[in-house]
């Protein structure tokens, strides 16, 4: 089976008569907030969620059968599927859109559009919920023209879209500071993505060329090295180097070859493996120190970066 959409005409009760633009021209106050949406129709609640109000929210659920119709959202929903396989349809007037939730495929969800979905089985699923000022942040700060109407999609392949959505969704639950860091990033780089991909007339994004000036650089640094209490969001660090937060991001990577999320995520295993090595300080207390969620939160982040648990590595070092 193709996994590209079939697009044909259908008469179908029940669905939304509105034109597109109608759904879209609904005042943001008559469309609801995607979580309490998706909750509304999916008949259930998230497995895990993370939001804070610069980045929306990025949620991992797993529902039944839906047949309903998803009314007008306040945010743009991208999702993609960790597991499975699924018959996606999706109708709205007089048209339907057959897809298949799979490994490597997103659908989107333009906010403003309403239409009727059938999905016979259960469905693994993350989504992420993005307000529409965040496309327009980041292309006004790429110095672009304001952006067209993002394109919906039913089981649409995308590889990078796919894979920034699941690592997101990985990292819910570690520590509190790398995970806002880097939702704060991948909220920027799939905004980018859907930029270059996802709308009517694709924006095409100039290179970086050099990095952040050698003050900007060690302020950054600084504020990543800093207590787990200070503010360490895009938000910030961009602020103290007077930039955007796209053009940060970009800077940031020219400067150190990693992007902020990666360079504090190494800063901390240095954390880590010297107070293993150093110290007898135990590893719950270690991972309260470095401001992860639990000890088995810590132990995962470890093990994934090094392969193998810290009191493994507190045993082999010493």
């Amino acid at each position: 089976m193709s996994c590209k959409p079939i697009l044909r005409d259908f008469s179908q009760k029940n669905l939304p008569d509105a034109s597109k633009a109608q759904q879209r021209d609904l005042p943001n106050a008559e469309r609801r907030p995607a979580d309490v949406e998706m909750a509304r129709v999916l008949k259930t609640a998230p497995l895990r969620v993370a939001s804070d109000p610069s980045s929306g929210a990025i949620a991992h659920w797993k529902h039944n059968a839906l047949h309903d119709v998803v009314e007008p959202m306040a945010d743009h929903v991208i999702m993609t599927y960790p597991t499975g396989l699924q018959q996606l349809e999706r109708r709205s007037g007089r048209s339907v859109a057959i897809g298949t939730a799979r490994s490597g495929v997103v659908t989107i969800i333009p906010a403003g559009s309403s239409a009727r979905w059938d999905i016979p089985g259960p469905v693994n699923v993350v989504q992420l919920y993005l307000p529409p000022t965040t496309l327009q942040r980041v292309a006004g700060e790429a110095d672009m023209a304001a952006p067209g109407d993002l394109l919906e999609r039913t089981g649409h392949p995308d590889l990078t879209a796919s894979r920034l959505l699941l690592s997101a969704a990985d990292m819910i639950g570690g520590s509190a500071a790398l995970d806002t860091l880097f939702r704060h990033q991948l909220t920027d780089l799939l905004a980018t993505h859907l930029l270059a991909a996802h709308i009517g007339s694709p924006i095409a994004f100039q290179p970086t060329i050099g990095g952040l000036a050698p003050t900007a650089l060690r302020r950054a640094t600084e504020r990543l090295r800093s207590d787990s209490d200070a503010d360490v969001s895009l938000a910030a660090l961009a602020s103290d180097a007077g930039l955007s937060r796209f053009h940060f991001c970009r800077a940031f990577k020219e400067s150190t070859g990693l992007s902020p999320h990666a360079w504090l995520r190494q800063h901390r295993l240095e954390q880590a493996m010297n107070m293993l090595r150093d110290t007898d300080t135990s590893v719950v207390s270690i991972a309260a120190t470095l401001g992860y969620a639990s000890q088995n939160a810590f132990a995962a982040a470890f093990r994934k970066l090094t392969g193998e648990t810290p009191s493994d590595w507190r045993r082999r070092m010493r």
